[in-house]
């Protein structure tokens, strides 16, 4: 390995452009958020070191022996973070970087990309609407001053709104690739006057000597063509410091052992597809349920991912994921989606499960499975509720492991377990911090969840255990509409003074003691009517007595809006023993 002649900006987003740059199927994707790019780009303009990369000089035969992928040009959060995969076969000789990787493709996204990211408080959607595509722009008109994280040159991901507020005070960076030469960067300067402000003049001629003129790309090449040396040297550099984690590691020894899939390829498109049912998982999620089902030790560590179980990672691969798939099926039919799934880790006992019991397929839709289902949807919003992944989940995972099977050599349900053993893993948790069962104190915490929580659903899914999630779409509904609960509405209503400020207690009025599960239909019909009156309608429609509708429905019968104080600790009482008696 040799230290070599450093280049510059421009030459090295020029050998990424024409492939003479790439990466080895043992890196990781681009996982930098926009800001940390703008901050690089800050860093460069201040001739701050931005450390030195390590490259791996890729010769003849060793091209077609190894998969390699070209840079991620148009990043856009979670819907196109995969690099694309290249035919080595017709290219010349090339460099697959083994360091570096994150910082050049900050680069190059800068400078010839654009970046997505969501805005806040919009859906998750692949739409313009929710991630508008982003162009890097620099601020001409002035520096920044009194920043907390230092920066002095204001580098900005814009929309081309954004842009056109106020076209005059930003350069977009791509644009200094254009002008290489000093004659064409000099007649553009005088052209745009930009040589009148000191300022701008100043910051474009530093732009424009980063980019052509400094050779600030300094690098150590690695021209061996041993693939597991460069492995090697990957893990060395990479598992000493916080920029790449276990998992990535763990991701490049199945990478480089996996021998007729690609595991690079049916990971990332398992994430995919899961996306697709409205659910984020990363390869983390995968790598770590692999070692629940097969490892001793499920910590991330490179010693539990060897090549040999590397290669049962591939030999089992179908099978784990599509115990993922079921299950994922399985809680959508639950009710689940990403917003109110507060723990992923919670699904993984439910993936060990189905992997083990279900060979036959339908376990989300059989008749002969409804029981099952039924005790894992149970089990699944209790330890949601309970909290029981936050913290230690390594060690509650090994823990509910040991339930379903003696040997754990053999990763194995024991035959004697017919279904989910719910009962068995309240009896191995009890008396431990991470203990299934709750108390009056417990309770009366949870009741005060608000609408909005994550917790909110899996709360009113225990409440109403009988509704039919899978092909209804249900919503968080006000029992006596939130629209009542404003001052000047309680002064209509004559409420006296003394209880108006109970009624506004979000812990009252927004709350689970005031909350139901509504499919979406019943809940556009019930609209803002008031309780009394959709109470009336409704029984009335199923033809039951309201004493009845109220018993089906968890609501006490008391219904008058002026009586919402008796109405709550009523139904405090009455979800207090509801809860009970689901969970203990």
């Amino acid at each position: 390995m040799s230290f070599e002649t450093p280049i510059t900006i421009s030459e090295a987003i020029e050998n990424i452009d024409n492939n003479r740059y790439l990466l080895p199927a043992i890196q990781r994707e681009f996982e930098w958020e926009h800001s940390k790019i703008e901050w690089l780009f800050d860093s460069i303009m201040r001739n701050y070191p931005i450390s030195s990369f390590l490259f791996w000089r890729v010769e003849g035969k060793t091209k077609s022996s190894y998969k390699f992928y070209k840079f991620l040009k148009s990043f856009r959060e979670e819907y196109k973070t995969h690099n694309e995969e290249i035919n080595t076969s017709g290219l010349n000789d090339f460099s697959a970087i083994l360091d570096g990787q994150q910082r050049l493709t900050s680069l190059y996204i800068g400078l010839k990309g654009s970046y997505a990211y969501k805005k806040p408080r919009v859906v998750w959607k692949d739409t313009e609407h929710a991630l508008p595509t982003r162009f890097l722009y620099l601020n001409i008109e002035k520096p920044l001053a009194n920043e907390e994280d230092g920066r002095i040159f204001e580098f900005k991901f814009l929309t081309n709104s954004e842009y056109e507020e106020n076209e005059n005070k930003w350069f977009k960076v791509g644009k200094i690739l254009e002008l290489r030469d000093n004659y064409e960067f000099n007649k553009y300067l005088d052209s745009n006057n930009f040589k009148k402000n000191e300022f701008t003049y100043k910051t474009l001629s530093s732009l424009h000597s980063v980019i052509h003129l400094e050779r600030i790309i300094n690098f150590f090449l690695e021209k061996e063509q041993d693939i597991d040396k460069a492995l090697n040297i990957f893990i060395r550099i990479n598992s000493g410091g916080e920029p790449l984690n276990f998992s990535d590691l763990i991701m490049s020894i199945a990478v480089a052992n996996w021998q007729e899939k690609d595991a690079r390829k049916e990971i990332h498109k398992l994430v995919d597809e899961i996306r697709d049912k409205d659910f984020f998982i990363s390869k983390d999620f995968i790598l770590k349920v692999f070692l629940l089902l097969h490892s001793k030790d499920i910590k991330f560590k490179v010693k539990n991912f060897s090549a040999e179980n590397a290669r049962d990672f591939e030999k089992e691969w179908s099978k784990i994921s599509s115990a993922i798939h079921i299950t994922f099926d399985l809680i959508r039919g639950f009710g689940f989606r990403e917003s109110n799934l507060t723990s992923k880790n919670a699904l993984m006992p439910i993936v060990y499960y189905i992997y083990h019991k279900e060979n036959n397929g339908g376990f989300d839709t059989r008749k002969g499975f409804e029981n099952d289902r039924l005790i894992i949807k149970k089990w699944l919003n209790i330890v949601l509720v309970k909290r029981i992944f936050g913290g230690q989940a390594d060690q509650i995972l090994s823990s509910i492991r040991s339930v379903f099977t003696k040997d754990i050599s053999k990763y194995a349900i024991e035959e004697n377990i017919q279904e989910f053993p719910i009962s068995k893993i309240q009896s191995k948790l009890k008396g431990t911090t991470k203990d299934m069962a709750i108390d009056d104190e417990f309770i009366l915490s949870t009741l005060k969840t608000q609408k909005d929580s994550g917790l909110a659903f899996s709360i009113l899914s225990l409440l109403y255990p009988n509704l039919d999630y899978k092909n209804g779409d249900f919503h968080k509904d006000h029992l006596h509409p939130h629209s009542l609960f404003k001052r000047a509405t309680m002064n209509k209503k004559n409420i006296n003074e003394k209880d108006i400020e109970y009624f506004l207690d979000s812990e009252n009025n927004n709350s689970i003691l005031n909350l139901q599960l509504l499919d979406a239909n019943e809940n556009e019909s019930k609209n803002d009517k008031e309780l009394k009156e959709w109470v009336l309608f409704e029984s009335q429609k199923q033809n039951i007595s309201v004493e009845k509708f109220c018993e089906n429905h968890l609501i006490p019968n008391i219904l008058e809006f002026e009586n919402f104080k008796e109405f709550i600790g009523e139904r405090k009482n009455m979800l207090i023993e509801k809860l009970k008696e689901i969970i203990n």
